[in-house]
């Protein structure tokens, strides 16, 4: 069944929890849609995952489209969400609308934007909204503010912070949007978060309070370097799996064990002896004189 924002906010309605993982291309994703993975977030996150930047702020509009194009057209089911990239909705709800409106009309079959901010971004989700594209907020621990926050760091801790948050929550369902991303919020705030709000709440690192969890997918599959987020479980080990096959394959490769024979063509239709007097006439030497 494919998913939309009415099967999803029944999800909720219904009880039932929405798994969502990040995607960045077009193989992968047919994984994800085949799973049955209710959504996909095309996440600003490929800078980190897919470019090797330190965080997500260099990625561009552009990039956004091209790699949530490839994702969208592999999905039959998945809906397909993409981020808007940092100062591509900022500086003006006029500017926030045209850049979403580019990822829509630019990368068909994506069911909707997401972008980062509680009420500042109001007024930038409405406008959204109003014109027919359903948003996903995201507040908390907003990757595209780092600096801001100082690094990567838990958000809505003590009462004013935690107060923070629940207003950018309402301020962003006021605005129109279905769903929100919360980030690394405490699993108090977020279970306060989802009891108050009607649309859905997206949990990452922000307990199992939430109606839906999203992952890095390079994360839960054990395919990230360095030390993971508290809040990843990694479901499998591919990133070892993958080393592993990529060193399987160089050995078999300089040992000759492969191509075999069943990796390979059939035979040629020519004769041996055609075969030897193409060697003999392209020989180093008579080639040289026939063409001097």
């Amino acid at each position: 069944m494919k998913q939309t924002v009415a099967t999803l906010r029944k999800m909720k309605e219904e009880g039932k929890k929405i798994a969502q993982l990040t995607c960045y291309d077009y193989t992968t994703a047919r994984l994800m849609d085949e799973a049955g993975i209710d959504m996909i977030l095309v996440g600003d996150s490929l800078g980190m995952t897919m470019q090797g930047y330190n965080d997500t702020l260099p990625v561009t509009l552009d990039e956004m489209i091209v790699y949530g194009r490839s994702v969208a057209r592999a999905c039959q089911n998945t809906f397909v969400v993409i981020d808007m990239p940092f100062m591509s909705y900022q500086i003006s709800p006029a500017q926030a609308l045209e850049s979403a409106g580019r990822i829509m009309k630019e990368a068909p079959g994506a069911g909707a934007v997401k972008l980062e901010g509680g009420a500042l971004m109001a007024p930038q989700i409405k406008a959204i909204t109003d014109a027919g594209i359903p948003v996903v907020a995201h507040i908390g621990m907003t990757p595209q503010s780092v600096n801001a926050f100082g690094g990567f760091k838990v958000q809505g801790k003590g009462e004013v912070n935690a107060e923070r948050v629940l207003q950018d929550a309402l301020a962003v369902q006021e605005a129109g949007a279905f769903a929100v991303t919360l980030e690394c919020v405490p699993p108090k705030l977020a279970a306060l978060i989802s009891k108050k709000l009607d649309i859905i709440t997206i949990g990452i690192g922000a307990s199992s309070c939430c109606d839906a969890q999203v992952l890095v997918y390079q994360d839960m599959l054990g395919m990230a370097s360095g030390v993971s987020p508290k809040f990843v479980k990694h479901f499998a080990e591919i990133g070892q799996q993958m080393k592993e096959a990529f060193a399987d394959y160089k050995a078999a490769v300089q040992d000759g064990s492969f191509p075999t024979p069943e990796q390979t063509y059939a035979k040629s239709d020519c004769s041996d002896e055609f075969l030897q007097s193409l060697d003999a006439k392209y020989s180093e030497e008579g080639y040289i004189k026939r063409i001097s």
